[in-house]
């Protein structure tokens, strides 16, 4: 049996600028970061692939 413990892996990288993340604000590093991450959802930077849903308009039309 090996008596020395294995290092923990580390982190992943923060998505936004690549440093180590902090494990209380994961995937982050920082709240400037999720801050960062945040206002590119709102401002629609990052997009989801979907299958495209009948509009509201198109379910009056029927």
């Amino acid at each position: 049996m090996n008596d020395m413990a294995e290092a923990p892996k580390p982190l992943p990288a923060c998505p936004i600028c690549g440093k180590p993340q902090v494990k209380k604000l994961a995937p982050f590093c920082s709240s400037r970061c999720s801050k960062i991450d945040l206002g590119r959802w709102l401002n629609e930077s990052y997009v989801i692939e979907g299958s495209d849903s009948p509009s509201a308009e198109d379910l009056e039309d029927q």
